[in-house]
């Protein structure tokens, strides 16, 4: 291993502790902040994406995309069905519908690079929102999930519309489905037996079961010529219910990702930005982002009020449904691969999307950021405290007290 490679790492994350430093001082999301540091990079300093670099923001991705999967609890979903379907199908469809046509009729793009914009301009950014609602604590309230389990049904309006309008239908993508359907299926039932049967020890046998069925997964969704942060979601949604209740696990594996992985992830996320080619396009790029705004507003808005959430509630849900980072970088770089789109207008779609990463998180935090409730209520619909007992109406299971972590040989 040569000296080039550990200082590299050690400057890529000198900045990502730069950024947590700065996080701590002025309270914006660390997540924003390394984006920031990862656009400074790469017009500054001159950072470039190697094979380690891109492996290791983008398993931070599809990491990411798995905790925030299994931050949904599915007791509180079908419970508010109406809620998170509603908000997550108009936060899809109405960005959806408004920036393809402004594509196709105003920018006069193709008919499918159009398409790529509506769907890249459409989603909500599991990476952003997730790291949002851990750092503030709305993870652990039922206002919180409301929120992530929106932003799953929003990007898997994405993932479907990406799936049917370029679906690539070959042996892969059958056996990635043949593969994956199963597995999502049994993972809840298997997953408890193995957590039974390993116990809680020091080597992690638990998070390394984890991590082989994301990289298995993804290496099939590779092959098929997905994502891999596509089926990493769908595990974490299947598996929700047992981190749910075991709560020290979930912790050590967002430790995990938030120490080592998904700093790389923000930062690159940041280093497909280029200034002089913003500079050269920043008109439409402006424009663009004004399309996706006033679509998610005109769209959230109204039907967060209407679900009875007050006003300011409904304002910072609107926000959070605002954001676009990795489905819509993906979407993108699935565009331009494929040569559906050009790179001027994949610059333009990633600057839009870094964009929505930023402003509307920074908007919604500052201007309409909740007050966590005490321990012992939580956020009800309308900001309304609910009984502390309400988590056992709902018949949310129970979580597991910390266990302490085993040495191997133990039994």
């Amino acid at each position: 291993m040569s000296a080039e490679v550990y200082l590299t790492a050690c400057l890529w994350m000198s900045l990502a502790l730069l950024a947590s430093l700065i996080s701590i001082r002025i309270g914006v999301s660390v997540a924003l902040l390394e984006i920031g540091m990862g656009i400074l990079g790469g017009n500054f300093l001159h950072l470039h994406i190697t094979t380690w670099i891109n492996f290791l923001a983008s398993f931070g991705s599809v990491l990411l995309t798995f905790l925030a999967g299994a931050e949904i609890d599915p007791t509180l979903m079908r419970a508010k069905l109406k809620e998170s379907i509603g908000i997550g199908l108009v936060s899809f469809l109405f960005p959806f519908a408004g920036a393809f046509a402004f594509c196709l009729f105003i920018l006069r793009w193709k008919l499918h690079a159009a398409e790529i914009g509506g769907i890249a301009l459409s989603t909500a950014s599991v990476a952003v929102v997730y790291a949002v609602m851990v750092e503030t604590g709305l993870n652990k309230t039922d206002f919180g999930k409301i929120i992530l389990s929106a932003v799953f049904v929003t990007d898997l309006g994405t993932v479907l519309a990406l799936g049917v309008l370029f679906a690539n239908f070959n042996g892969y993508m059958v056996l990635f489905a043949a593969v994956t359907i199963p597995v999502v299926l049994l993972i809840p039932k298997v997953t408890r037996w193995y957590f039974s049967f390993v116990g809680n020890r020091v080597s992690e046998p638990e998070i390394k079961y984890v991590m082989v069925l994301l990289f298995l997964l993804g290496g099939l969704a590779t092959l098929a010529q997905s994502e891999a942060v596509l089926p990493a979601y769908l595990i974490g949604v299947a598996m929700a219910g047992v981190f749910l209740q075991n709560q020290d696990l979930a912790h050590r594996t967002r430790s995990i990702a938030f120490t080592l992985l998904t700093p790389f992830y923000f930062l690159k996320a940041g280093l497909f930005v280029s200034l002089p080619a913003v500079l050269t396009s920043i008109g439409l790029i402006i424009i663009l982002f004004l399309v996706k705004m006033a679509t998610k507003l005109i769209g959230v808005y109204p039907i967060s009020v209407a679900f009875h959430f007050k006003p300011r509630d409904s304002a910072y849900i609107t926000a959070m449904m605002s954001t676009g980072l990795t489905f819509g970088t993906i979407s993108s770089l699935f565009g331009l691969t494929h040569h559906i789109i050009t790179q001027t207008q994949y610059t333009m779609l990633v600057t839009v999307v870094i964009l929505s990463a930023v402003v509307p998180t920074l908007i919604g935090q500052a201007f309409f950021r909740p007050a966590l409730p005490s321990d012992t209520q939580e956020r009800g619909l309308g900001g309304h405290p609910a009984d502390e007992a309400s988590g056992a109406r709902r018949g949310t299971p129970p979580r597991l007290a910390p266990q302490r972590a085993l040495p191997d040989s133990e039994t």
